[in-house]
């Protein structure tokens, strides 16, 4: 197999200027594959115009969740929450060929395979807490107390578990022993970043409440990553973490990218491993 494997994330195509960039996106070569790690929009007819855009330019197109597709909003006629609008969203991407977190791992042949890419979703748990703090509850008021609050706590729903951290708890347990069983290096694909450091450089660090959790520290080593994709952050980049490349993806919103002498970001090489 020829070609490459590439990842884009944080789509949000409910802005114009990004949806424009999705209806213009195109492969490199006829066997490409494209990882699409989360936040592509926040109702599911938005999520699958992105998905089935790209799913008919690329050989094969790769989705984990993010935050916002599990957003259950006001003008959004689809009124599922939580596992239920998760399960929905599945049952769109397999109706266009687009691999979920549910769907057996996919293996890469091509230039740096094979590795199984693994596309995961587990959420976050608070773990991420600000200095001084110790629990949830002190963590939580803390960021009340400086205004920085992520929308989740207001459109994204657990149901049915009690908690947003007790269903990551649950796909955290799930997602370990699925991995476990994987014999072939992987490529990690997650909205969220599975370690801390990367959100040390938020402009408000309070938000890394809702940028992951501990319990994902050590995957990228334990199941033998060959390189680890997420986005959420909006801050695309690569960075290495214990000899394992990582590559934060995000498009963004266009207030972000607009001002970028680059422009906005393109999909990025995962293997072989260069910027597309």
């Amino acid at each position: 197999m020829d070609g490459g494997l590439y990842g884009i994330s944080d789509l949000h195509v409910a802005y114009a200027e990004n949806r424009e960039i999705v209806e213009n996106l195109r492969r490199v070569s006829d066997e490409d594959w494209l990882i699409v790690a989360g936040d592509v929009a926040e109702t599911p007819a938005d999520v699958e115009w992105a998905l089935a855009t790209l799913a008919g330019r690329w050989a094969k197109v790769i989705w984990a969740p993010g935050n916002h597709e599990l957003w259950t909003t006001a003008g959004d006629p689809v009124r599922l929450q939580g596992v239920a609008r998760y399960e929905h969203l599945v049952r769109v991407c397999r109706g266009l060929g687009v691999a979920t977190p549910e769907d057996p791992y996919l293996v890469w042949e091509g230039p740096g395979g094979p590795v199984a890419v693994a596309p995961l979703f587990v959420l976050y748990d608070y773990s991420f807490r600000p200095e001084g703090t110790s629990t949830i509850e002190e963590a939580l008021a803390y960021a009340h107390h400086t205004g920085v609050v992520c929308s989740d706590e207001f459109l994204l729903h657990p149901d049915p578990y009690p908690s947003r951290e007790a269903w990551c708890h649950a796909r955290v347990a799930w997602t370990e022993r699925r991995l476990a069983a994987v014999e072939l290096p992987t490529v990690l694909v997650n909205h969220f970043p599975l370690v801390r450091e990367p959100t040390r450089i938020l402009r408000h660090p309070e938000f890394a409440l809702w940028c992951g959790t501990d319990r994902t520290a050590d995957w990228h080593t334990r199941f033998r990553a060959a390189a680890v994709v997420y986005g959420h952050l909006h801050i695309p980049r690569t960075t290495w973490h214990d000899g394992v490349r990582f590559e934060e993806v995000s498009l963004g919103y266009p207030r972000e990218w607009l001002p970028r002498p680059g422009g906005p970001s393109r999909p990025r090489a995962v293997l072989p491993g260069s910027e597309a």
